[in-house]
Formats: C-alpha cells, sequence, structure tokens
C-alpha cells in the first residue's frame, strides 16, 4: 500500500498532512486511525494503520513474559506507540517525544514500506540512502533467501 520517498512538511505544532493518494485507503481499511512508534533499527518513526499494528501488539504480547530481551523490544515497540487519528484536513499530530527521538524538523521523508511507512529527518534519510546504495552489492551478495528470490 505505502511506497515511494515523499517530502512532507511538519508544522510547528507537529502535524503532518497524510498525502492524498493514500486517505482514501486509509478511511476504508483503519478510519484513519494510526499507531506511531520508534524504530528499532534506525532514528525514525515506524507508522501503521490500527489494524495491523494491533497484530503486531497481539504477537508482542505473546512473547515470553519473564523473556528480559522480549520485555525490552515491547517497551521500547508499545511503549512508544501512538494512536494517532487523521484529521478532517488529512492531518495526523506527532507527538513531541517521538518527534525528538527521530530528530524530526520541518521537512521530513515519508518512505513507504508496503504495510507501514517511515518517517525520516530529511538530511538522515539521504545519508541512510547513501549508505545503502554505497553497500549495495554487499548486501545482494549474501541476501536472505526471501530477498533472492524477489529480487534477484
Amino acid at each position: 500500500m505505502f511506497r515511494g520517498e515523499i517530502t512532507i512538511n511538519v508544522d510547528e505544532k507537529g502535524r503532518m498532512a497524510i498525502p492524498v493518494r493514500y486517505r482514501p485507503q486509509l478511511d476504508s481499511l483503519c478510519a484513519g486511525r494510526l499507531v506511531v512508534t520508534i524504530s528499532l533499527l534506525h532514528r525514525c518513526l515506524s507508522v501503521y494503520p490500527a489494524p495491523d499494528w494491533l497484530r503486531i501488539e497481539e504477537d508482542l504480547r505473546r512473547l515470553p513474559a519473564l523473556d528480559q530481551k522480549a520485555q525490552s523490544i515491547r517497551h521500547l515497540l508499545i511503549g512508544h506507540a501512538n494512536e494517532c487519528d487523521m484529521d478532517g484536513h488529512g492531518r495526523i499530530l506527532l507527538p513531541q517525544s517521538l518527534r525528538e527521538f527521530a530528530d524530526l524538523g520541518k521537512k521530513v521523508k515519508m518512505i513507504g514500506q508496503a504495510s507501514k511507512f517511515e518517517l525520516w529527518d530529511e538530511a538522515v534519510w539521504a545519508a541512510h540512502r547513501e549508505d545503502l546504495l554505497a553497500r549495495v552489492d554487499d548486501i545482494l551478495d549474501s541476501p536472505t533467501a526471501a530477498v533472492s528470490e524477489l529480487v534477484l
């Protein structure tokens, strides 16, 4: 559902407009209810339609309660998760604590990741993309079996 790279402005209140092309899909899929949380791998935010997030949250709840790694993952992902409802103008309000985590300023890159999208600081995304492109030979040299079947 979400693909591509889009530059989005965040206003002084922390609101950003969901691109128009996604709004009808999000209205029908989740009535405009999204969940925003931190990424475990990068200083960016992950944004999920609420039904997709609820499945992830249920999987996280099933992890062993006394497993320290599982508890850490739950603390980070569920503990930072915030529901964000699209308003009548297609905007969501990004909590300040999450904007600070990802160091999001006025210009944000929305990076489609199929069932979710990520929000990156514009400069951080540019550097990360360049790093990935510089390593693409190494990445493709030993991809996981699933990636090999899709890409190669």
